[in-house]
């Protein structure tokens, strides 16, 4: 499975599961229009775009193309890259009767359709032997150790570390992981999660 460097935004869960089918990426959803008046979560696509570069792969009806040109707008134009899925008709399997548009959106489209999608966008495809991969990334054995999860009060320790991070409150803890992994090193993650623990 190839590797993408840039953190991959899709419009909603089905199309980030097919994503991963694919590619290893992180994945964000808009959820939706739900983007539109999510600050928090704007503001997160922003500091991943800082980061890493984001590519924009929204479903190609009119809802698809609002969420895209709303980002357009929000996220510096030299941090955005713009794959399209072509337009083919159809109705994706879990759904009883197709879409408005009757196109099928990211989640109906095939691996090798998405994976040219990210090549003609421009993805940065790293190899697995290279220095990203063997940057050793924060796992969820480390949110165990730290109390993050498997604790009584790990909801509480997370809440925290997610106010000290300016993250999204709302974040899963798989979501704040993959954010972690983008934003930080593992050494400076661990300073953070000390400082968030003494401050409680």
């Amino acid at each position: 499975m190839r590797r993408v460097r840039e953190v991959i935004v899709v419009e909603g869960r089905y199309d980030k599961n097919a994503l991963r089918q694919v590619v290893d990426a992180t994945v964000v959803e808009t959820r939706g229009f739900g983007v539109f008046n999510d600050r928090e979560r704007l503001a997160l696509l922003r500091r991943l775009a800082e980061e890493r570069g984001l590519i924009l792969l929204t479903d190609s009806d009119g809802a698809g193309f609002v969420i895209r040109n709303f980002l357009k707008g929000a996220i510096p134009k030299d941090r955005l890259k713009q794959a399209y899925i072509p337009d083919v008709y159809g109705k994706e399997r879990r759904k009883s009767a197709p879409g408005r548009e009757g196109k099928l959106g990211v989640e109906g489209m095939g691996p090798a359709v998405l994976l040219q999608a990210l090549e003609r966008a421009g993805a940065t495809f790293e190899e697995e032997a290279g220095p990203a991969a063997e940057r050793r990334g924060v796992t969820k054995a480390d949110f165990y150790q730290l109390g993050l999860t498997g604790a009584p009060n790990s909801g509480a320790k997370r809440e925290a570390l997610l106010r000290r991070l300016r993250l999204p409150q709302r974040m899963s803890t798989n979501a704040l992981l993959e954010a972690v992994n983008v934003l930080y090193t593992r050494e400076e993650f661990f300073a953070l999660a000390a400082e968030t623990a003494g401050d409680g």
